[in-house]
């Protein structure tokens, strides 16, 4: 039987906007959506020098991570999700002789996802081993099989931000699914394939609950939780990390109870990345306000310190410099 590690590298539970996440699946070592940033506004307010300093620690564990990996895949062309233009720093390390998969940037794909994922063909391409477009694509390495899904809604159907791709990682009898941005499966599309794949393990990017009532209406944001507990209760999936856009709102797991409930009839793990590493979450964005009026004080080093020691990597990459501040998404 084949080893599976699952390492949630940077997460939303962690202070940062991004899922980039390192699966190991026997011989296999893959880092998916090597991106991180933070989120420009939030109570009218910019980011807390405490953000930034997350953001430079995830930044870090995200590059030491992608030594570690020979293949890497980028979903979409949102920059939480892949390096930000002027980062050649995070583009050299990250995809030097690498085999990578990305999202097809003339396909399916609005016009701002055409113009980055140009942008980032220019960047990637003269470093990498080989690119190639992931949609719809299955590709046979070592033994392990990577199913990629036609290009799905970002969320709800129609999305003004685009479509992203998903992806499953299988061999020996195990698989691993990465959801990327399709928000709690809110696309049919999206759905249809995860339960198509059936998976052992799924990490999903869940509905965006601070909007419900201002962008998002509360019929769609229903219709995902739908969705959702298919997912869960309709694939062989014993543990579920669900986690990105949920994790902005610290009330979420109210607004998801009905889910959370399901989860525990069906015998299912259903967790942030934080939790399912034995961390808490660290809400950073969502305590923004609270952290610049002084009423509460975090401490991010000490946090970034037990994430190291979970994803097995020497603190020592921790080093706040002050300069990363463009990465605001």
């Amino acid at each position: 039987m084949p080893q599976v590690k699952v390492l949630p590298i940077a997460f939303d539970s962690f202070g940062v906007r991004s899922m980039s996440t390192y699966l190991q699946l026997g011989g296999l070592h893959l880092l998916i959506d090597p991106g991180v940033a933070l989120g420009p506004t939030r109570y009218g307010m910019g980011p807390t020098e405490t953000e930034f300093q997350a953001l430079e620690y995830a930044r870090a564990l995200i590059m030491e991570l992608c030594k570690r990996s020979e293949v890497l895949v980028v979903t979409h062309y949102h920059y939480d999700h892949h390096p930000f233009p002027d980062d050649l720093e995070m583009y050299q390390v990250c995809f030097s002789g690498k085999t990578v998969f990305a999202k097809d940037r003339k396909q399916n794909i609005n016009l701002s996802g055409k113009q980055r994922g140009k942008i980032f063909e220019d960047n990637a391409g003269p470093l990498v081993k080989k690119l190639e477009w992931a949609d719809g694509k299955e590709i046979e390495m070592g033994g392990v099989k990577l199913s990629f899904s036609p290009a799905v809604w970002h969320g709800d159907v129609g999305s003004k931000v685009g479509r992203v791709v998903m992806v499953c990682v299988e061999g020996g009898g195990k698989s691993v699914l990465f959801g990327s941005d399709a928000q709690s499966l809110a696309d049919p599309a999206a759905l249809d394939w995860v339960l198509k794949k059936n998976p052992d393990f799924m990490i999903l990017d869940g509905y965006p609950t601070i909007f419900v009532g201002w962008r998002m209406s509360q019929k769609a944001f229903e219709a995902s939780k739908e969705n959702l507990k298919r997912a869960i209760s309709e694939t062989q999936a014993e543990r579920v990390i669900l986690d990105h856009h949920l994790l902005r709102d610290i009330n979420y797991k109210e607004k998801i109870s009905d889910v959370i409930k399901l989860a525990g009839r069906e015998g299912k793990e259903l967790m942030s990345a934080a939790e399912f590493l034995g961390l808490e979450n660290f809400f950073l964005e969502a305590w923004r306000k609270e952290i610049h009026e002084g009423k509460r004080e975090v401490k991010v080093e000490e946090y970034y310190r037990k994430l190291c020691d979970k994803l097995e990597v020497s603190p020592s990459v921790l080093r706040f410099s002050g300069t990363v501040r463009a990465a605001v998404e």
